[in-house]
């Protein structure tokens, strides 16, 4: 693929290991994704089918270390995001869902059993998991979910909903977020538990190749031993979140970078005036601002894994790589249709595509309401979230 938006070098910034990543991810991406996705956007079909795939070259919890996991660096992590994003999306959410969210929730607060029953089936992509916090009148302020566990001798009966609940209806496991009489806690629930139920919300107009659904629970009956026993409290859910917001960074950036090199590759063979729509001066201002964001973009990414991969990121870091790359991704995907003109609108070009999808990226993980708020707290010292 062309590396016409990388004006400043930026691939001398990574190691030959990473770079060989993200080749790797970017051929499947090319090979199994882009000459699929149009039909199955369309279609609203999640391909099930390439999972199996994408655990082969080891993307599913690709950052834990151990069970099965490939323990990859936070950098390698979002170049992978990056390449699935530029596919489409849908497909890098699924490695957020199964990775960041559902595998992280056990893997740092899980007991080891937990870790043995359920990380090596998740890796090798012969379990799906999926992450139950939000809830119908709960999405910014998880604080206020009405979901609630309570004790029942040694077992817990969780009862509740949770709606945007991503893979559900497919997964084999759900890692469920509840109010108890000590607070929130996570629980582990094999989806074949009776009162688990999951329904996909259709239609969409956005994320259309992959799942989202509203979760009933109704009367589950777990063990004592599906607690999480390491997670009390909001800061459990808060540090999954933390890792799908990280990828985020560089997921939305991917999602421009393919919308910007669609634009410019029918730039130069569109013709209006008997010449190439890339050979006027408005076109061209279009696309150079577009890469000095795209470049910014990911060189905001790659400075925020460093520090992750140090040890050094700090929560704040986070909202700011989100909120900026995922506002400036949506911009870039509706700038480059303009381009495009009337063709854009259809699903042969992939720039509406990916604006229509980054509407979704950017309201989940928290909204830029949200993490402005964050910074503005980190700024001022006062929070202002009420």
């Amino acid at each position: 693929m062309s590396q016409d938006h990388d004006l400043i070098a930026l691939d001398s910034l990574l190691t030959e290991e990473e770079r060989l990543l993200q080749k790797n991810v970017r051929s499947f991406v090319d090979f199994a994704i882009k000459p699929n996705i149009a039909g199955w956007y369309e279609k609203a079909v999640f391909p099930l089918e390439i999972v199996p795939e994408m655990a082969k070259l080891g993307l599913l919890g690709m950052h834990l270390k151990g069970y099965g996991c490939a323990g990859r660096s936070a950098v390698e992590y979002g170049l992978a995001g990056a390449e699935l994003e530029a596919g489409d999306s849908g497909l890098r959410t699924f490695v957020s869902v199964q990775g960041s969210l559902a595998m992280s929730a056990i893997y740092k607060h899980g007991s080891e059993a937990q870790k043995l029953q359920w990380l090596p089936q998740m890796a090798a992509g012969e379990a799906i998991g999926c992450f139950g916090l939000t809830e119908p009148t709960a999405g910014s302020d998880p604080s206020s979910m009405k979901t609630f566990a309570r004790r029942d001798g040694e077992d817990w009966i969780l009862n509740g909903s949770k709606r945007w609940i991503g893979l559900a209806s497919v997964a084999k496991v759900a890692v469920i977020w509840a109010q108890t009489e000590e607070g929130v806690r996570g629980f582990v629930v094999p989806t074949e538990t009776a009162g688990f139920k999951a329904t996909p919300i259709e239609p969409k107009l956005s994320m259309r190749a992959s799942i989202q659904c509203d979760i009933e629970l109704t009367d589950v009956r777990l063990p004592a031993d599906a607690v999480l026993p390491d997670a009390k409290g909001l800061r459990g859910p808060f540090e999954c979140l933390n890792e799908a917001r990280y990828g985020i960074i560089w997921g939305a950036m991917g999602a421009a970078r393919d919308a910007w090199q669609t634009a410019v590759d029918y730039s130069k063979e569109r013709l209006q005036f008997d010449k190439p729509l890339a050979g006027y001066q408005l076109t061209q201002e279009k696309l150079v601002n577009m890469a000095l964001e795209i470049n910014k973009g990911f060189l905001l990414a790659l400075h925020l894994g460093r520090l992750k991969d140090a040890g050094q990121l700090q929560p704040h870091q986070i909202s700011v790589g989100k909120l900026n790359n995922c506002r400036e991704a949506i911009e870039i995907a509706r700038e480059c249709r303009t381009i495009l003109g009337g063709n854009g609108i259809t699903l042969d070009y992939s720039p509406l595509r990916h604006a229509n999808n980054l509407e979704s990226v950017r309201t989940y993980e928290g909204t830029d309401e949200v993490h402005t708020l964050i910074l503005g707290q980190k700024i001022t010292g006062v929070p202002a979230f009420r």
